[in-house]
């Protein structure tokens, strides 16, 4: 071959190189398309889950807060105040301890009448047992309960009575009869837990007039010694509302009186319980 047919055809080689390169420089177009829609699509971040806020439960009212509610209600009630809205205590739920037996034994409790809402313990034969008792009273036809609106739907109201309504505390009291001073009666009662039983609801948790009752015996050989800080009756259910729509009913029979108040309630369990918060015996109504 010619020295000037290499030279040319060297120089063809490069010009087809150079044209390569700018061809496929100038060339964008994917072949199937796909990349290019990929580089010119606007890219949309996903949406955020969101997760359904559910509120968290209500813990149960105790003690301090129905406390504070018959409170709030005898005040309203002795100044005549009208409450306006929705009660915030009803539909909610609640568990209390009511101390018991706190100065030692007491009158028969088991007897009703006076003693009727009132929880006691008493001594059995011979010491060797001790007798716990609680007759719930019927307030269906008491002048709080129906003195009022009457409660349409209500077939019973059995009554529980919370002493010492002064005490935001499930504890017995720690103060003890001055020895040197005369005994004076205890105050009346002056805070209640109504339980109610509708007309056509279960009939299962009604005492109807029977007591809640346990007895306490010592274990093996060991003498049986009186409780130092009295018992506990566990009261658990739910808050309902009067005819009115209040939780609260109180009355007086003068402006010089202390209101008695009771909240509407459905009880779920009852319980009897040591000082220490060990169980003895339960009933669940529902």
């Amino acid at each position: 071959m010619s020295p000037l047919k290499s030279q040319s055809t060297g120089r063809m080689a490069i010009t087809l190189f150079a044209i390569s390169l700018a061809t496929a420089a100038c060339d964008t177009t994917p072949s199937n398309g796909t990349d290019a829609n990929l580089q010119n699509a606007v890219v949309v971040a996903p949406l955020p889950v969101r997760t359904p806020v559910v509120p968290a439960p209500l813990p149960n009212l105790g003690r301090s807060d129905l406390v504070a509610a018959a409170e709030a209600a005898a005040s309203a009630y002795a100044l005549a105040q009208a409450s306006e809205g929705t009660d915030p205590l009803v539909g909610r739920s609640f568990a209390i301890r009511v101390p018991f037996g706190c100065s030692g034994a007491t009158v028969d409790p088991a007897v009703a009448g006076d003693n009727a809402g009132l929880a006691g313990w008493t001594w059995g034969p011979d010491r060797k047992t001790i007798e716990i008792s609680m007759t719930p009273g019927d307030w269906l036809n008491s002048a709080l309960i129906a003195g009022g609106q009457a409660p349409t739907g209500w077939e019973a109201v059995e009554g529980f009575w919370v002493p010492r309504p002064w005490l935001t505390s499930d504890a017995c009291p720690k103060v003890r009869r001055d020895p040197l001073q005369p005994a004076t009666s205890a105050s009346g009662q002056t805070l209640g837990i109504a339980a109610v039983f509708e007309t056509d609801g279960s009939r299962i948790g009604r005492r109807n007039g029977r007591a809640y009752a346990f007895t306490v015996r010592a274990e093996g050989d060991a003498e049986l010694t009186p409780p130092t800080d009295g018992y506990r009756m566990l009261l658990a259910g739910r808050i309902v509302a009067f005819p009115d729509g209040r939780a609260t009913r109180c009355r007086a029979s003068g402006p010089d009186d202390r209101p008695v108040c009771v909240i509407a309630t459905t009880l779920d369990r009852v319980a009897f319980e040591d000082a220490g918060g060990k169980m003895l015996s339960e009933w669940r109504p529902g």
